[in-house]
């Protein structure tokens, strides 16, 4: 029987995927938005099972996200190597809504990464490189042919121009290579550029990020043109497989071959749950290609991701799996934890009390575009459980600390432990949603170390409390997750749950720890 392996390859919020190979080994990265470190990069030898390895954007000097709003950030990253070098281009979206690309490089996978180069007169989003045979570089990426200041037309095109690798700036003549099969009606975007049995091959996207989302795909025999649209576009696309498919939103991918001589293709797709609902975001699966008639051919015979597919011809390659409680003990963070937007402040300590995590209160919110005291990570399961043990003394109504699942600044649940207007400790659920602010459930406590879980199935999540070690007190159960879904909420992002700790708008010197964090899928 032949060995099979099961979608999705990189659970959770993890859209956008780039894939490179190096010998026998591949590497990915994917979009970060507003999260801080940037664009995680994982290692495979098999390509269906990851590891994380670093981050390529993670240091402040690297990526200013101070006051972008949800969704913006890092779009888009990709990954390439060529001569001993390897490069990542981006796009950093900023609070004025101006897209700035900019390449880093590095000689090994994990990193340290360069200081950005940030590229002049290139417009648009979705950056890609394209290395030739002649060693020459080039850039592809898309963009408003009306200019970068109109903001009515959707039309978009995909353009090409040369990449001067002494200087990392773009040289030379602007090339527009193609529009897409919708021309201009759903952007085209995420551009990537191969050379195929002497054909040139243009991957985008289509559609939007969400339901009618597709990839397509043009040929030329020369760089520049004339770009060759596929007959049988879209190659790949579960727009007609309707809202109730458990397989959604399919498109931006990203092609690479096995020194076998194998296809394959990484796409972002979601996982609806309940409806039309998705809480994980957009996640990162692996599909089987080949080429057929000159054109790339997805999962032939059937053209659409599934879960299960046959495995690459690859040795197997297993990695140590995470453990599932953190307590703490390390000299730095998990690869798995992130901050909201650049940290400017030490407001986390790993080394102040040992064995635990430290946050220290500060004015930011979670509803503020702002860096929060919040250590997160993403939701990668639609079943999940997560406990904590948390030891926090507030001293007035304005501290809270605890724990959060979070969409963004207008969507959120916090499960925070805080003083009423009697003075008396209690441990409340509040939601956020369209910014309007509710008291789900409140309850009164003398410990200063609780328990906290989190416990979600589907879109039914339950939050519980203990004084007691795994005494649990039920504080509300079958609240409503779907205000935690893009559906809802919008945007690009997936869920993240972390723990938090917040003056609410007022200067604090109190701090809050937290022995442990442990997640586990179920």
């Amino acid at each position: 029987m032949s060995k099979t392996y099961r979608n999705p390859i990189l659970p959770g919020f993890y859209p956008d995927p780039s894939i490179c190979c190096v010998g026998d080994d591949y590497y990915l990265v994917t979009s970060t938005f507003e999260y801080f470190p940037g664009v995680p990069i994982f290692h495979s030898r098999d390509l269906v099972h990851w590891r994380q390895i670093g981050h390529v954007l993670d240091r402040p000097s690297q990526l200013n996200l101070d006051s972008v709003p949800q969704s913006y950030g890092i779009f888009a990253p990709t990954l390439r190597y060529h001569d001993g070098l390897f490069y990542m281009v981006t796009t950093l979206a900023d609070p004025q809504r101006v897209f700035h690309n900019f390449i880093v490089t590095a000689e090994h996978p994990e990193g340290p990464y360069s200081e950005p180069y940030f590229l002049n007169d290139a417009p648009g989003i979705d950056p890609s490189l394209f290395f030739d045979d002649d060693g020459r570089a080039w850039y592809t990426g898309n963009r408003n042919p009306m200019g970068a200041d109109h903001r009515v037309s959707a039309r978009r095109e995909i353009w090409l121009q040369e990449l001067d690798l002494a200087t990392m700036q773009l040289i030379g003549e602007k090339y527009v290579l193609w529009d897409g099969i919708t021309r201009g009606e759903e952007v085209p975007e995420a551009p990537h550029l191969y050379k195929v049995d002497g054909q040139y091959i243009l991957l985008i996207a289509e559609g939007g990020t969400y339901l009618t989302h597709m990839v397509t795909v043009a040929r030329s025999e020369t760089l520049t043109g004339t770009y060759e649209s596929n007959p049988r576009n879209p190659i790949l696309t579960h727009k007609h497989l309707g809202i109730d498919h458990p397989i959604t939103n399919t498109g931006h991918a990203d092609m690479v071959q096995t020194p076998g001589g194998e296809w394959w293709m990484v796409a972002l797709a979601s996982r609806p749950n309940g409806g039309y609902f998705y809480n994980l975001g957009r996640e990162t699966f692996l599909v089987p290609m080949k080429f057929e008639d000159g054109f790339p051919l997805v999962n032939p015979g059937k053209g659409v991701i599934e879960f299960e597919h046959p495995a690459p011809d690859l040795p197997e390659q297993r990695w140590s799996a995470p453990p599932a409680c953190d307590h703490f003990e390390g000299e730095s963070l998990a690869l798995c934890w992130n901050f909201l937007r650049t940290p400017r402040t030490n407001f986390w300590s790993l080394s102040e009390r040992r064995g635990y995590l430290r946050l220290k209160l500060r004015p930011e919110k979670l509803s503020d575009y702002a860096n929060p005291s919040f250590v997160g990570r993403r939701q990668q399961h639609i079943d999940f459980a997560v406990r904590t043990a948390l030891e926090f003394s507030p001293e007035n109504i304005n501290e809270c600390a605890g724990l959060v699942v979070i969409q963004n600044a207008h969507y959120h649940f916090r499960f925070v432990a805080t003083l009423n207007s009697a003075g008396e400790r209690v441990v409340r659920l509040e939601q956020r949603a369209n910014d309007l602010e509710t008291l789900i459930a409140e309850r009164v406590v003398s410990s200063e170390r609780l328990y906290l879980k989190i416990e979600a199935v589907g879109m039914a999540y339950t939050f519980a409390l203990a004084t007691i070690f795994e005494q649990w007190q039920t504080l509300a159960e079958n609240v409503d997750g779907r205000i935690l879904s893009t559906t809802v909420a919008q945007g690009f992002t997936g869920v993240y749950i972390g723990m938090y700790a917040s003056s609410n708008g007022e200067v604090s010197e109190t701090v809050a720890d937290f022995d442990y964090f442990e997640y586990l899928g179920t």
